[in-house]
């Protein structure tokens, strides 16, 4: 066999080989479609339970469902502008013939929010929105307006009730307050400004706040969500669209929002009306004492271990208290199966209850433990 005829011999079997080697490479190196060298997935955050938290890319139904329910309020009032001590000067009324001059008057306008209770027309707002007026107008979301009548008034909670006579009206549906988390988003809805109904965003600061100063009693929620002049007596909403409270006030530092409003809770206002449109009044319980937070000295000076309570200073005549045998310098430590830690949220916690409830007192006297029965009464009206 000559050279030339060898080398045409071997070269198609190493060609082919080659090609072959090349092939399996190149198959080796493809991706599975069924192994695990896919791209792993984007993990979707999980709640402890394992379920899939999903929030809402919009709260557009919330609004939906709330915002015909809020209502702009503007007030009217009359000021009587003072007269100038010459207007009595006899000789000044001779010479100017001023004798027929009428006391000069000019009004004032002011504005606020509201929120649709009922159906038949019942409104919250707030008392401070709505205090001394004499004329009270009501714009709904589809710009109908009526006037309204004051139903009764709660300065203690800083809460008003009007009526107004319109057809179709919708009621905002009530959310639980109580259940409120630390975090929850929620909207405010209400007339800042004057500009016309607002939204605005944020979450629950924080609940049960009291001692601001701000009201006889308060048990507020605490949010960021922006809340400014005009913003009085809206809708504070959870993401539902349903009601947690009543936007009431703001920490003023330069009078306007600066991320700490403050909302009545639902349940608290609800209360309010009913007892304002069936009574006139609202209706509390009283224990009928005058208490002192205990401190860590007094707390000591009675040989307490604990802080705990508050010092009965003084019980007013033939009340709940006195009926019950209660006396000055008793040291109320539990209401019911509540422990007393704070005398303001206790005495809230009494307001919260109806004449004619029992209530369980864990008290000290003398020393000793004991527990006395009492029965809820009506604050005496100031005369």
């Amino acid at each position: 066999m000559s050279p030339r005829k060898s080398h045409s011999y071997w070269a198609w079997p190493l060609a082919t080989g080659t090609l072959l080697g090349l092939c399996i490479i190149l198959w080796l190196r493809l991706p599975d479609s069924g192994s695990n060298n896919e791209q792993p997935a984007l993990a979707t955050p999980a709640t402890q339970s394992g379920q899939a938290i999903t929030e809402p890319r919009s709260y557009a139904d919330a609004v939906h469902n709330a915002a015909p329910s809020v209502v702009n309020i503007y007030t009217r009032k009359t000021l009587k502008r003072r007269r100038h001590p010459m207007l009595d000067d006899p000789l000044f009324r001779h010479f100017f013939n001023n004798s027929d001059l009428p006391q000069q008057e000019r009004m004032q306008s002011a504005l606020g929010s509201g929120v649709i209770i009922s159906n038949d027309g019942y409104l919250l707002t707030n008392n401070h929105v709505i205090d001394a007026a004499d004329e009270i107008l009501v714009l709904l979301q589809d710009g109908r307006e009526a006037q309204a009548k004051l139903v009764g008034t709660d300065p203690e909670s800083d809460l008003a009730v009007l009526k107004i006579e319109l057809k179709k009206l919708q009621a905002i549906q009530v959310g639980d307050p109580a259940n409120a988390r630390i975090g929850d988003v929620v909207l405010a809805i209400g007339n800042p400004f004057g500009v016309g109904q607002t939204v605005t965003q944020g979450i629950i600061s924080a609940t049960g706040r009291y001692g601001l100063g701000i009201n006889t009693y308060e048990n507020y929620l605490q949010t960021d969500a922006a809340i400014n002049p005009g913003n009085s007596g809206g809708a504070l909403i959870d993401a539902d669209g349903k009601l947690l409270g009543i936007n009431t006030a703001i920490l003023d530092r330069t009078g306007f929002s600066v991320g700490i409003g403050f909302a009545i809770p639902a349940d608290t206002a609800i209360k309010v009306m009913h007892d304002l449109v069936s009574y006139g009044k609202v209706v509390r319980g009283w224990l009928g004492i005058e208490a002192q937070q205990m401190s860590p000295e007094l707390a000591q000076s009675f040989g307490l271990s604990e802080s705990n309570g508050v010092i009965i200073t003084a019980i007013y005549n033939q009340g709940p208290a006195h009926q019950a045998g209660l006396r000055p310098g008793d040291i109320i430590l539990r209401i019911n199966d509540t422990l007393v830690i704070d005398g303001r949220l206790s005495m809230h916690q009494v307001a919260q209850g109806h004449p004619g409830d029992p209530v369980e007192l864990g008290i000290i006297r003398n020393g000793k433990q004991q527990v006395v029965n009492a029965v809820l009464g009506t604050k005496p009206t100031p005369q």
